[in-house]
């Protein structure tokens, strides 16, 4: 009788255990899947649909989103949210642009929030293996996790903004002269502080990198023109977003003395921290970062990416499309001065004896008159005093952009070697401004 219940007991529960296998266990299946994902088309082909019982894929907590049949997809990845008012909201713009001007041939899709380094590359892997044609990665540290990824999809275009690797086949890099526009930044930050008498201005700056640098020096360059007293302070904040690290450094600017704060980071909180205080900010990036305080707020150097997004779209769906280093000049119209493009009035704080040398000087810049170039041919001296640029000496692309030869060995760049490089802080600066080290692990 006793083996009798043994036996029942155990076939009752061998009876259980396969209803609920059968019945998948009765726990939760995952949003995310490990299957590998079928092998990229051509980039110029409509994307073949997943199938429609795949679950989102996620990486890292971040959901991948889907492709759409029959449409040449694009994804971009950002580094801050959409709504930062700056960086990642100028770029969306031009997202937004790819989608009003090619219209239903085109699906577009955003990552917003994108850390850098390992997690950049497990998520733009993941967008290559769901099928993207094209993907579109806008920051300095996504440059080696687009590298990577781009080779083993050779048949996905890739666009990196603001570094320097590219390849022969399907990876370009994509800037432009905000060294421009920052110059006349700098005239009328100077102007204001000088009318202010207090000869002081201040620069948030992100990163000790060279296009951080080469921006701050262009203020510096461009402030002296109108204010040859006025002098530079800077607080390096580490990072790109950062909405408190950003007001910080403004506040402590603005304790010392400047009566102007520019900032090189993604937000318009230091405008925001200067209108309390009934002083002045030139916010960075986009064109609507003025509307957080435009009784305090002078101008916004802009980028305006989206022609040149949907010219590169519309060449990939083409065929013709060919990865190279584009670093686009005023005259191209990747970049804009708030205040002073076509059908703009200057905003109210810009002092009108500072107006028409800015108009004149950005005339000739959307001309392609006046360069990056121009404003970085000597005589140019450092913030100690030295001179940098020999007098007549005009600093090249690779100067600029910082690429001295290990850098140029250890990515084997088909570039010449910086021999001015940017690694120096230009008269106007404060004297005792130094350029960091970057920190450990970036």
């Amino acid at each position: 009788m006793r083996w009798r219940t043994v036996v029942a007991v155990l076939s009752l529960a061998l009876f259980v255990f396969l209803a609920v296998s059968c019945a998948g266990g009765g726990a939760p299946q995952p949003t995310a899947t490990t299957a590998p994902a079928e092998q990229p088309t051509k980039a110029p082909e409509p994307t073949k649909p997943p199938e429609p019982t795949e679950p989102p894929e996620e990486t890292g907590g971040i959901q991948i989103p889907e492709p759409e049949p029959g449409k040449f997809n694009v994804a971009f990845v950002y580094v801050g949210p959409i709504g930062d008012g700056g960086w990642t909201y100028a770029h969306n713009e031009g997202r937004l642009y790819i989608e009003e001007k090619l219209g239903d041939k085109v699906h577009t899709a955003y990552l917003e929030s994108v850390p850098e380094g390992a997690d950049a590359e497990r998520v733009i892997r993941s967008l290559a293996r769901k099928g993207f044609n094209a993907i579109f990665t806008t920051s300095f540290g996504y440059m080696d996790p687009t590298a990577t990824v781009a080779e083993e999809f050779p048949d996905v275009y890739f666009v990196h903004v603001s570094g320097f690797k590219r390849n022969d086949t399907n990876f370009a890099n994509l800037f432009g002269a905000m060294e421009d526009m920052k110059y006349l930044a700098g005239m009328i930050a100077g102007e204001r502080a000088k009318q202010d008498g207090s000869n002081r201005v201040g620069y948030i700056a992100p990163w000790p990198i060279a296009e951080v640098i080469r921006l701050g020096n262009a203020i510096a360059l461009g402030m002296r023109q109108t204010c040859p007293e006025c002098v530079l302070d800077v607080r390096w904040i580490f990072t790109w977003f950062d909405p408190d690290k950003e007001r910080q450094a403004a506040e402590s600017m603005l304790d010392a003395g400047a009566t102007v704060v520019i900032t090189g980071a993604d937000t318009p909180g230091p405008v925001q921290a200067a209108g309390e205080r009934d002083l002045w900010g030139i916010a960075y990036d986009s064109r609507n970062a003025c509307e957080v305080d435009p009784e305090h707020c002078l101008t916004v150097p802009y980028w305006n990416w989206g022609p040149v997004y949907a010219k590169f779209v519309e060449e990939m769906m083409a065929g013709t499309w060919k990865p190279d280093d584009y670093y686009l000049d005023a005259d191209s119209g990747i970049v804009g001065l708030y205040g002073f493009m076509e059908g703009e009035e200057p905003l109210p704080g810009v002092p009108q004896e500072v107006i028409p040398q800015v108009e004149e000087l950005l005339d000739k810049m959307l001309k392609g008159e006046f360069t990056r170039f121009d404003i970085f041919t000597g005589p140019i001296k450092d913030n100690k005093g030295n001179i940098v640029v020999p007098e007549g000496v005009t600093l090249t692309q690779s100067d600029l952009e910082g690429l001295d030869e290990a850098t140029i060995k250890a990515n084997n760049l088909d570039r010449e070697p910086c021999t001015i490089c940017m690694n120096w802080l230009a008269e106007g600066f404060v004297p005792d401004a130094e350029i960091p080290a970057m920190p450990s692990g970036q």
